[in-house]
């Protein structure tokens, strides 16, 4: 089975919300999901992120520290998931892949339909209080 590796940004806020975005296509179009994307051949986790948010939302972060690493076996590859906590070093985001974007407050996580893998950074966040 094919391995994917991605990076996912948890992106809060100061009141202590996360960004979700809604994918805008694929096979998992209309799910719910923490930005992110794939690893390059000979890039850093952290490198990865910035470029990919950049690239999804138009929008520079600060990486934080790691807060999970998400394996989860999809049907057709096996993804291992880098998560990282970061904030916004600039505000505001522009939806360039996505169709929607929610900041959820930490009782608000159950308000959207998670993709499967992104699940677990939701438990993760709720363990970390």
């Amino acid at each position: 089975m094919k391995t994917l590796q991605v990076v996912a940004a948890i992106i809060t806020d100061e009141q202590g919300r996360v960004l979700a975005t809604q994918r805008g296509y694929g096979e998992f179009k209309d799910g719910w999901e923490f930005p992110g994307g794939k690893i390059e051949p000979g890039e850093s986790p952290e490198d990865a992120l910035r470029r990919e948010i950049r690239e999804e939302l138009a929008a520079d972060i600060v990486v934080g520290e790691r807060l999970v690493t998400v394996e989860h076996d999809y049907p057709a590859f096996h993804l291992t998931m880098h998560c990282y906590l970061c904030r916004l070093a600039h505000e505001g985001v522009s939806l360039r892949e996505h169709e929607a974007a929610r900041w959820l407050s930490p009782d608000a996580l159950d308000t959207v339909q998670w993709l499967p893998a992104d699940l677990a950074v939701v438990e993760a966040l709720r363990e970390r209080g």
